[in-house]
C-alpha cells in the first residue's frame, strides 16, 4: 500500500513525500552554453546506416559506448544488420552482434561485469511472418556477444510473472537484481518487474493510472548511489522514485517527459525529453535536463536541435561529455563539455 504521508530522506533533510506531489514543476528551457554539438563522432561502417537508436549506455570502466539501434531502419524485421554495437571513446566501431534476433530494439544496459542487457519491445502482428517467434523479451549477452539469459516468452505478450508485453527498459542493480519497465502504452502492460540475478521472478508493482505507483509507459530506469530506483513514467510527464521493493518515495515533474535517463557516479541525473509539446506537456521544451538526485534541482538544459525532437537515449562520461541517441531522427550525437 502506498502511504502518501511517508517520511523519506532527501537532500540531506527529512521531508514529507506528499508535499512534493503538490509542487509545481519549473521548466528549464534556456539552452546551456557549456556544450558543443558533434554529430559526426560515431563512425558507422560504409553501407551501414544508423537506424532508430533506442538505447545507448557506457561501459562501467568508461572504456566504450554500447548502442542498440533498429538495424538501420525503424525495426529489424528482415534485416541482417547487427543492432548491438560497441564503440570506443573516439567513436570507432569495435564490434557488433545480435543479428536476426529482434523485432524492435528498445533499451539497453551494461552491468558492472560488462554484460549487455537489451529489451525487444514488440512482437508478432499477424501480418508479417518474419516477426513470428520473436519479441516481448529481455536478453543478457556477454561483452563478446554470447547469449547468457533470456526472460519472457518469445512472441507471446502477457501479464504473468514470466511474460512481458512491450518491455521498454531494463536495469540491473549492483547486487544483480534485474528490473524491467514492462509496457509502452496502448494495450500493453504498465508495471515494473523484478527478478533475481538468476532470472527468478521476485515481485512486480504498478498498473495503468496517474497516481503514485501507477504508470503510463515506464520508458526508462536508473538507480542512484543510495539504491533508489528512478522510473521515467513518460506518459504521465514525470519520473517516479521507489525503493527496490516497489515502495513509492517521490515524483518529479521538473525533468519533463522522460524518454531516457542516466545517473552518473556523482549522482547527477540526465533526462532526455523527446516528446513534450504544447499538447502533451505545456511549458516544456524537448532536450536534455541535467540535475542532482539529492534535491531534484535542474541546473542545466541542452536543447534538442532537431525539428523532430526524438532524442531518447542519454549517457555521460567521466569528463562530463554527454551522448545522445535518436529514434525518429535516426542519429547519434556527442555534446562535448567546453
Amino acid at each position: 500500500m502506498i502511504r502518501l504521508s511517508k517520511i523519506v530522506f532527501l537532500s540531506g533533510a527529512l521531508v514529507c513525500a506528499s508535499a512534493s506531489l503538490l509542487a509545481q514543476p519549473t521548466p528549464m528551457s534556456t539552452p546551456s552554453p557549456n556544450y558543443t554539438l558533434d554529430e559526426s563522432f560515431f563512425k558507422m561502417p560504409i553501407n551501414r546506416p544508423i537506424g532508430s537508436a533506442a538505447g545507448i549506455f557506457i561501459h562501467p570502466d568508461q572504456s566504450s559506448i554500447w548502442l542498440f539501434d533498429r538495424c538501420g531502419a525503424n525495426n529489424c524485421v528482415g534485416s541482417d544488420f547487427a543492432p548491438i554495437m560497441q564503440f570506443d571513446l573516439t567513436g570507432n566501431l569495435l564490434q557488433s552482434f545480435g543479428q536476426n534476433m529482434f523485432i524492435r530494439p528498445h533499451s539497453n544496459f551494461v552491468d558492472k561485469e560488462g554484460n549487455v542487457w537489451v529489451a525487444d519491445g514488440e512482437g508478432p502482428n499477424g501480418e508479417d511472418s518474419r516477426r513470428d517467434g520473436k519479441g516481448h523479451q529481455v536478453f543478457k549477452f556477454s561483452s563478446s556477444g554470447e547469449l547468457l539469459m533470456t526472460l519472457g516468452k518469445a512472441g507471446q505478450p502477457g501479464d504473468g510473472p514470466d511474460e512481458f508485453n512491450q518491455p521498454s527498459s531494463v536495469y540491473v542493480a549492483p547486487n544483480g537484481d534485474i528490473f524491467v519497465g514492462d509496457g509502452h502504452g496502448g494495450a500493453s502492460n504498465a508495471r515494473i518487474m523484478k527478478f533475481d540475478a538468476a532470472g527468478k521472478f521476485l515481485l512486480s508493482w504498478g498498473s495503468r493510472g496517474e497516481g503514485p505507483g501507477n504508470f503510463h509507459t515506464p520508458h526508462a530506469l536508473a538507480m542512484d548511489s543510495q539504491g533508489r530506483l528512478y522510473v521515467g513514467d513518460r506518459g504521465n510527464n514525470r519520473l517516479q522514485v521507489f525503493d527496490q521493493q516497489g515502495n513509492f518515495i517521490d515524483q518529479w515533474r521538473q525533468f519533463g517527459r522522460p524518454s531516457g535517463m542516466y545517473i552518473d557516479g556523482n549522482d547527477i541525473l540526465y533526462v532526455t525529453d523527446s516528446s513534450s509539446s504544447p499538447q502533451t506537456n505545456p511549458g516544456f521544451e524537448r532536450g536534455i535536463r541535467i540535475g542532482s538526485v539529492h534535491d531534484g534541482e535542474v541546473f542545466e538544459f541542452i536543447d534538442d536541435p532537431s525539428e523532430v525532437g526524438t532524442q531518447e537515449g542519454v549517457i555521460a562520461d567521466a569528463e562530463g561529455n554527454v551522448y545522445g541517441s535518436l529514434t525518429g531522427g535516426m542519429a547519434l550525437r556527442k555534446y562535448s563539455r567546453k
